[in-house]
């Protein structure tokens, strides 16, 4: 009996330390908290001790961290803007414009983008240097440009521009789009009556180039016929006139149907073709 009290002695000290150390590692398992970052978003670590941690962006999942940890979480899919703005052409006028923007912000330095601009950067960065440079690339151009011909240089323009302007700032502009470019209804109606007026000269010129090209085939047609006769006339001498005569009596006298050939006939010795013919 003497011996079996010092075993249970060591048991239940065993057993204690043991619930010990199980209430230490539940209290400080339940003093840390959870983030879960679903899919296409990403996370910054924010400590009141420490500051943000510039050298670590959480990726999709579930983190663990202290609860005087802040995760931050960011959007880091293409994202897209539309932009309805009113800038003015090159001779003054006001032209309405409907811009859209596709964005995302660089996963890899997501802290950087946080100190500099934070969850709000598109309206601190993006949206103000697009709207800047679309009034400036407008200012550049024509009404009668930017409603037919220049629209497309317009967009690559504005797209080159915008796209360097924030691509130092952690942030990468995927593509800028023109929706739609409107002007006054009376410069319209001027530009659509000037381009119909453009192209019925257009249509004009073709038909007087058309007829020029086509006088001057006929002009070249008849020239040939004309060399074509005085050629043929200058040939059928009386020699020559014969010779072809003799030529179609021989095939005539050699074919299988039946004939009648009547030679020397005429005073040059041809066939006589009875009738009179």
């Amino acid at each position: 009996m003497a011996n079996r009290f010092p075993t249970l002695t060591r048991l239940i000290t065993r057993l204690a330390i043991g619930l010990a150390a199980f209430l230490v590692l539940a209290t400080v398992i339940s003093g840390c908290m959870t983030t879960t970052l679903t899919s296409g978003w990403a996370g910054v670590r924010y400590s009141p001790f420490g500051g943000t941690d510039l050298e670590t962006t959480y990726g999709e999942g579930l983190k663990v961290h202290a609860p005087w940890v802040n995760v931050i979480k960011y959007d880091v899919r293409v994202q897209e803007q539309a932009e309805n703005m009113e800038a003015l052409s090159s001779n003054g006028l006001s032209i309405v414009t409907d811009v859209s923007v596709r964005w995302r912000p660089e996963i890899e330095t997501l802290p950087h983008l946080h100190t500099t601009y934070g969850v709000d950067y598109f309206r601190k960065l993006v949206q103000p240097e697009l709207r800047s440079v679309v009034r400036e690339v407008i200012g550049e151009f024509t009404p009668e440009e930017l409603y037919s011909s220049k629209r497309t240089q317009l967009q690559e323009q504005i797209f080159s521009r915008v796209r360097a302007s924030v691509e130092d700032d952690f942030v990468l502009v995927e593509a800028i789009l023109i929706r739609d470019v409107r002007l006054p209804d009376q410069i319209k109606t001027a530009i659509e009556d000037k381009l119909k007026e453009e192209q019925e000269a257009e249509r004009y010129e073709f038909t007087i180039q058309k007829e020029h090209l086509e006088a001057e085939r006929k002009q070249i047609e008849a020239e040939g016929e004309a060399e074509y006769q005085r050629i043929i006339t200058a040939s059928l001498t009386t020699q020559f006139l014969r010779f072809k005569g003799i030529e179609a009596t021989q095939q005539l006298a050699n074919s299988n149907n039946s004939k009648t050939v009547i030679i020397g006939g005429s005073g040059d010795g041809l066939p006589l073709i009875l009738g009179g013919q």
